[in-house]
């Protein structure tokens, strides 16, 4: 198992951070058919290899994602999609 960690500063209200990561999740689940719920303004996402949850508070957005060992050697380039997400939805 490998871990992708982010946390990051937004600048928005609560309310928006969460339509940006609402918005961040409906772009993930279409491109990489992840299927997410969401528990108060926690996120908990999956698909076959990932699973992971986002959080947003009144200040942070943080990223959590494990993958499996299939999709160990992809880190790298799931990682760079992942920060291109970020850069999008919360430019810091």
């Amino acid at each position: 198992m490998s871990d992708i960690i982010i946390r990051r500063q937004h600048g928005k209200s609560l309310a928006e951070a969460r339509a940006s990561a609402e918005h961040m999740a409906a772009e993930l689940k279409e491109e990489f058919d992840l299927d997410y719920a969401w528990n108060g303004n926690v996120m908990r996402f999956k698909r076959p290899g990932v699973a992971g949850e986002l959080s947003v508070n009144d200040q942070t957005v943080a990223l959590n994602i494990r993958l499996g060992l299939l999709l160990f050697a992809l880190k790298p380039a799931i990682e760079r999609e992942i920060h291109r997400f970020f850069d999008e939805n919360f430019p810091g």
